[in-house]
């Protein structure tokens, strides 16, 4: 895998020194790229340093990567874990058992997407080239898309039955996705998106397109600003119908 580094030094000879005896390689083992020269100041002073990017082959195992910064990061987080770790092309599978589920998953996943996010930013940082680390305890992935999935044609359905625009509670990005992706076919709804990260929120409207044409229109040139929200369903040949009469919509949580 092909890695980078930014090395500072009082010239550009010795910025690359300094690189490659921090990395215990020869100069025809790297590539240099001078990203600033060295400048000096008026009677020396404010003298500016040269700035190097080296890249080199990095020969490390990523699967006892990923394993050692999470052992690492479970004995601080005082958890016992075992781990199976599987790798393709692309990604780095970690399956996590342990005596206490919950505290591996947290609220929602939260705890599970955040230690995720972390070993992602760990293990590609300084990449040109990323690998995807997917992490799952318990099965909670695929039980939470279910319970998503579930939770989006209830809820599609008592706004067909009502009449009525219903918000969910807020969500990440991914599952976001999930509810506007099951309910891409039902017909006579349409999702979109309300609210700024982390309490974003998907609104299941009632109609091809639930919202206030004017409003519609507006976040999708742009005129007021306002970031086009991540809607599913729009139809460019109809005119969509008036939004429901103010209080009509009605917030939805989820109970399981």
């Amino acid at each position: 895998m092909i890695k980078t580094i930014e090395i500072s030094g009082k010239t550009e000879e010795e910025a690359i020194e300094i690189a490659l005896e921090q990395l215990n390689l020869t100069r025809d083992d790297v590539s240099v790229e001078i990203v600033e020269r060295a400048k000096t100041g008026f009677l020396g002073i404010k003298n500016t340093p040269a700035i190097v990017k080296i890249q080199y082959e990095a020969n490390e195992n990523l699967t006892s990567t990923v394993e050692n910064f999470l052992k690492g990061l479970f004995e601080r987080m005082d958890i016992t874990v075992n781990m199976d770790i599987t790798e393709t092309d692309d990604s780095i599978n970690v399956i996590l058992t342990g005596s206490d589920p919950g505290a591996l998953i947290g609220r929602r996943g939260e705890t599970l997407d955040a230690v995720q996010h972390l070993t992602n930013y760990v293990v590609n940082r300084g990449n040109t080239s990323r690998i995807r680390i997917n992490l799952d305890a318990e099965n909670y992935r695929q039980r939470r898309n279910d319970t998503l999935e579930s939770l989006a044609l209830k809820t599609a359905d008592k706004v067909l039955k009502y009449r009525k625009n219903m918000t969910l509670d807020p969500m990440n990005a991914y599952e976001r996705h999930i509810i506007h992706a099951s309910l891409q076919e039902k017909g006579n709804v349409s999702t979109y998106s309300v609210g700024s990260e982390p309490n974003r929120r998907v609104v299941i409207a009632y109609g091809r397109n639930g919202r206030n044409n004017n409003n519609y229109a507006n976040r999708n040139t742009g005129t007021t600003g306002h970031k086009r929200p991540d809607h599913v369903k729009t139809d460019r040949t109809n005119p969509p119908p008036p939004s429901p009469p103010p209080g009509s919509e009605t917030t939805y949580r989820e109970w399981s």
